[in-house]
């Protein structure tokens, strides 16, 4: 199974705060599981393949969009002060 996002920020340092806020849970994964995240410009790419269950990779998908909401509204709490 294989899932590529693409996110399109106003700003390529938005795109690149949220590429970063989620990097970090990309550094140990099961066997199985690949995932890598880069930037260019303003957007960000996550490609997620998957060699395991499905539970798996259901998962993985909503850890990283959960991480990229949480991150998302804590730019926006940022930059409104």
């Amino acid at each position: 199974m294989e899932a590529r996002i693409a996110l399109r920020y106003k700003t390529e340092r938005e795109a690149e705060t949220i590429a970063q806020a989620v990097s970090p849970d990309n550094v140990k994964v099961p066997t199985g599981l690949s995932i890598k995240t880069v930037t260019r410009g303003k957007e960000v790419f996550t490609r997620i393949v998957c060699e395991a269950r499905l539970r798996t990779f259901v998962a993985t998908l909503d850890d990283l969009l959960g991480a990229v909401s949480v991150a998302e509204r804590t730019l926006s709490a940022v930059g409104r002060n």
